[in-house]
């Protein structure tokens, strides 16, 4: 199964081409401070942008738990996040990383919808090459991989989303623009795509 290039709206079975299901997937995601020109870039130096990636979990449409930078680990701990990073732009693999174990997530979770914040504030204008890339866990292989597009005088994104399809899952890319700096600001946003 190679890498797929999702669109805006698009999905993905999480189903492997053998007929077996994904165990743990890993959504990975990263961006790059967009280079300043001129004056401004002078006056304020380096673009140091921290986003956040967070995970909020849905049973029937209520939010039921969530995963962030102050709350690593679901209260099951089927999802985990590893950790925060405060400036990104690394321009190679991912700044942030939420582990789902697809086994452990309990029964009444059918849907995990991952945003990405501007906690400093920043605007999307300042971000370029922002994605997020869903990888198999257990093998390391890349499955998908979602790019935005445009900046956007915006301060969060939701990102995508993984739900229950019968006995599997598929991963669907969102790329909706939202406005706040934690993804409790997203939630709205977040509602209209469950």
């Amino acid at each position: 199964m190679s890498s797929v290039n999702l669109t805006k709206g698009q999905q993905i079975s999480l189903s492997k081409t053998d007929g077996t299901v994904l165990t743990a997937v890993r959504m990975g995601l990263g961006w790059q401070a967009a280079p300043r020109k001129g004056f401004l870039a002078k006056l304020t130096g380096g673009g140091e942008i921290d986003l956040d990636a967070s995970a909020v979990l849905f049973a029937g449409g209520e939010p039921v738990d969530f995963v962030f930078f102050q709350h690593l680990t679901s209260k099951d701990g089927s999802v985990r996040h590893t950790g925060d990073n405060l400036v990104g732009g690394a321009g190679h693999g991912d700044d942030e990383a939420i582990l789902v174990d697809l086994v452990r997530v309990p029964d009444h979770v059918d849907q995990i919808v991952f945003t990405v914040n501007s906690f400093t504030g920043q605007t999307f204008t300042e971000v370029q090459n922002a994605f997020c890339r869903l990888i198999d866990e257990t093998t390391g292989q890349e499955l998908a991989r979602y790019t935005l597009t445009g900046g956007g005088s915006h301060t969060g994104q939701v990102m995508a989303k993984v739900h229950r399809t019968g006995p599997g899952w598929q991963m669907k890319a969102i790329g909706e623009p939202a406005a706040g700096r934690t993804f409790q600001d997203l939630m709205p946003a977040i509602a209209a795509h469950l």
